[in-house]
Order: C-alpha cells, then structure tokens, then sequence
C-alpha cells in the first residue's frame, strides 16, 4: 500500500478544527461517545494520508512533479 500524502495544508487545517471540535463537543457532553470519531481526521491530519482519499484518487497537496507545459 502506498502511503504518500495526499493531505494538503489547508485540508490539514480543516481537519484539525473539525475533530478537535467534535471532541470537545464531547467532552462537555454536548454530543455523544460518537463525537470520539473526532481522532480520525486529526489522525490523518497528522500523517499527511487519508486511506479515504487513496481509494477516491484525490489528493489535495501539491504534487512534487508538476505538468510540463510543453507537453
């Protein structure tokens, strides 16, 4: 399996926000147990890989071998 990024920077960001903000949803008991899901996308924020994204072919990082444009 490869594991190259495919998590760009903005992404990352939003990924962050969003669960820690499901977990302290959580943690005030303003939602669920489910909200614990929340470690999944700072998780993957981390890493820079989303197994998500590898299976849907997107990646949202620049990629380290732009076109050519004389191609």
């Amino acid at each position: 399996m490869n594991m190259a990024q495919n998590v760009g920077s903005a992404d990352k960001i939003a990924r962050i926000v969003v669960g820690a903000l499901l977990i302290v949803l959580t943690l005030m008991g303003t939602i669920g147990v489910w909200g614990w899901i929340g470690v999944i996308p700072i998780a993957t924020a981390l890493m820079g890989w989303c197994p998500a994204y590898t299976l849907l072919g997107i990646k949202t990082c620049p990629t380290s071998n732009p076109p050519n444009p004389a191609d």
